[in-house]
């Protein structure tokens, strides 16, 4: 078996050890789309949906999630979040939006996982929020768009 850091030489599954590792400041952008029917996305703009605001709902959870990414990925690190923003935008002419996301911490290791579990609740709420009207809506292209911090320093997607 390959060493991977997330696993010992016996192959079993570790909590990377980081208390060597310097404190830097890291951030990390990530995105992902929700595609819908055009009537979904009207109604969700238009703000006609009866159980309230669909994007102020989905922006509360992918920030909650953020913080709570160690509870949900086994081997994550809690992380000191000093910063968390979702933002939506809408793309009408292929029915979707998206979800972008920045979240920043002050540690040991990166904060990569904490971005993308953001996009990903804050799309799966859009989605729960609207499968009364459509179901056939499609999450995809969830990925990291840029990191900052650490020993790697600077990573972004071409």
């Amino acid at each position: 078996m390959t060493h991977t850091p997330h696993f010992n030489q016996a192959g079993e599954a570790i909590m990377v050890d980081v208390g060597g590792k310097a404190v830097t400041q890291r951030t990390a952008i990530a995105e992902g789309y929700i595609e819908m029917q055009p009537s979904t996305l009207n109604m969700i703009l238009k703000g006609e949906h009866k159980k309230g605001d669909v994007l102020a709902v989905a922006r509360i959870a992918g920030i909650m999630a953020s913080k709570k990414t160690s509870d949900l990925i086994p081997l994550c690190h809690p992380l000191p979040i000093t910063h968390v923003s979702v933002e939506f935008s809408t793309e009408a002419e292929v029915s979707r939006i998206r979800c972008r996301t920045l979240v920043k911490t002050n540690g040991q290791t990166g904060i990569e996982m904490e971005a993308l579990t953001a996009v990903q609740i804050a799309l799966l709420t859009i989605y729960d929020m609207c499968k009364g009207v459509d179901r056939g809506m499609t999450i995809e292209a969830v990925r990291l768009i840029e990191k900052t911090g650490g020993k790697s320093g600077h990573w972004l997607r071409n």
